[in-house]
């Protein structure tokens, strides 16, 4: 049975799409792009949807998203329980094509819808940010000059914020001249997400009592 919070999600994505500023989106069939929950305690945010997901509806199909999930150490199932894991881009739109690869996610975008989306996961305990856009949009004047240097600083923002490179395979180059990312940066990304883990069945519990 959908609960309280579950009609809000879905009332805000109803918001999003009748937005003016989206009618172009709408006239192409699109639909907000965005998995949310009230009961989510990790939350991704990335840049925009690309094609595919876009036209799967489902945030993170492609092998960047089986990169992500390998990451984090999550099956398939756990991945995609939306009670698990939020995934909230930038820009709830894939924004079409530019001279070098996808355009970059609308400005104001995430300022708008953002707030009152998060406003409904109340108990988000840490929130990934992958890529420059969203490390710019959540960190501010506390990010470094480089995403490189943003994320190996990713102690300074634990444990509510954790900053990542894409996963795309795209980025193989960049992996290969940091490949301290998978020796230090993805083992204690995994060793936080267990930690929530053994923290589930005890605030499961409350919620229960309450």
């Amino acid at each position: 049975m959908e609960t309280d919070g579950e009609r809000a999600i879905e009332a805000l994505r109803d918001a999003v799409l009748a937005d003016p500023e989206n009618a172009a989106f709408q006239e192409l069939g699109y639909v907000p792009v965005f998995r949310a929950h009230p009961d989510a305690r990790i939350l991704v945010v990335g840049q925009a949807p690309g094609r595919r997901a876009q036209a799967s509806e489902v945030p993170f199909d492609d092998a960047s998203g089986a990169r992500l999930r390998d990451w984090l150490g999550f099956d398939e199932a756990t991945f995609r329980d939306p009670a698990r894991v939020a995934i909230v881009p930038m820009d709830f739109f894939y924004p079409g094509r530019g001279a070098g690869g996808d355009l970059p996610p609308r400005r104001g975008f995430a300022a708008r819808w953002h707030p009152p989306l998060l406003a409904l996961m109340p108990r988000i305990r840490l929130t990934l940010l992958i890529g420059a856009y969203a490390q710019a949009h959540y960190l501010g004047p506390r990010r470094r000059d480089s995403l490189t240097e943003t994320v190996r600083a990713y102690h300074d923002h634990l444990p509510e914020l954790m900053p990542l490179v894409h996963p795309s395979p795209l980025n193989f180059r960049w992996h290969a001249r940091n490949p301290w990312f998978e020796t230090e940066v993805v083992p204690e990304l995994r060793e936080l997400v267990r930690g929530d883990d053994e923290h589930r069945p005890e605030e499961q519990q409350r919620l229960a009592a309450d």
